[in-house]
């Protein structure tokens, strides 16, 4: 599937990659929203998440690195990117069981938003004041999303789907120090076999006995997630993040799309709104980044 992939391919193939990621991400949502209809626990939906998950990535290691990419001397930080991606990943499947499809992966397109700022505070990476403040536009994007003086959506789920937000900006950070020394797959095999191990007692606890179609929903979720974290590991590969990332906000397309099929639900006018200011501050801050960016690598040239 990606095993043709090199750094010389084009920002179009990138793109259609990122697109692929967002539509694999937005179609995991919806099965982890059914499975959850039918009553199967979010811990076991994440434990076999991750396990068939590893099915595509065994794939692309074959064909692509070899095994050899799974070794790693980095342990102790795969270990705390996973705990905290785990955390983050129960926080987000929690808030698509409680929340509408559209209205969760909205909030949740605040990650990039909560990255920028974690990354000044926790790397002490230079932010702008433009970026600040599209950070802060986004936030208030978030809100109109949430309506805090409202009773539309319940708090839980809002309170869930922020935190989860929070969680994929931590593993963003975690991710950017990993990525330093180590391979997108062997990041991802270690996050997988790691959580794999820590959910599997609390797996045991709630797991039910499952028919042919339950089964093949969690095969759907682990399939549908580790195919999209391949094309999106293929989309870095290929082009930078300022450059894909605007993409993935055609997930929310998706969301909006198989909210209605499925459930019969249509984003209120807020939920739209919301979307609509969170999304430009993210892509205003794409746009920012690989502006500065493109001065930086002048700068370089120019010195040299």
């Amino acid at each position: 599937m990606l095993a043709s992939l090199s750094q010389g391919d084009s920002p179009r193939r990138a793109i259609a990659y990122r697109l692929g990621s967002a539509t694999g991400f937005a179609l995991m949502a919806a099965l982890i929203k059914v499975a959850d209809d039918f009553g199967i626990a979010v811990v076991e939906i994440m434990f076999w998440r991750f396990g068939f998950g590893l099915l595509p990535l065994f794939g692309y290691i074959a064909l692509r690195s070899g095994p050899g990419v799974v070794s790693t001397r980095r342990f102790s930080a795969h270990l705390w990117r996973s705990a905290i991606g785990l955390v983050s990943m129960y926080l987000s499947f929690r808030a698509i069981a409680l929340l509408p499809l559209a209205e969760a992966t909205t909030i949740s397109f605040a990650a990039p938003l909560f990255a920028i700022a974690l990354s000044a505070l926790l790397l002490g990476e230079q932010v702008g004041p433009r970026r600040w403040t599209a950070v802060a536009v986004g936030f208030v994007g978030v809100l109109v999303v949430a309506d805090p003086g409202g009773e539309s959506l319940p708090l839980a789920g809002l309170l869930f789907a922020v935190g989860g937000a929070i969680g994929v900006a931590a593993v963003t950070i975690a991710i950017r120090r990993i990525g330093r020394t180590e391979a997108p797959e062997t990041t991802v095999f270690w996050f997988s076999a790691l959580s794999l191990v820590v959910l599997a007692v609390p797996t045991l606890g709630v797991a039910t006995p499952h028919d042919a179609r339950e089964w093949l929903l969690l095969l759907g979720i682990g399939l549908a997630g580790g195919i999209a974290q391949l094309f999106m590991t293929g989309s870095l590969r290929l082009a930078r993040v300022s450059i894909v990332a605007p993409f993935d906000y055609s997930q929310l397309l998706w969301a909006v799309l198989l909210g209605w099929a499925i459930w019969n639900t249509v984003p209120t006018p807020r939920t739209w709104a919301g979307a609509a200011i969170i999304a430009a501050c993210g892509l205003y801050s794409a746009y920012r980044e690989r502006k500065l960016q493109r001065i930086a690598d002048r700068e370089v040239v120019q010195a040299s």
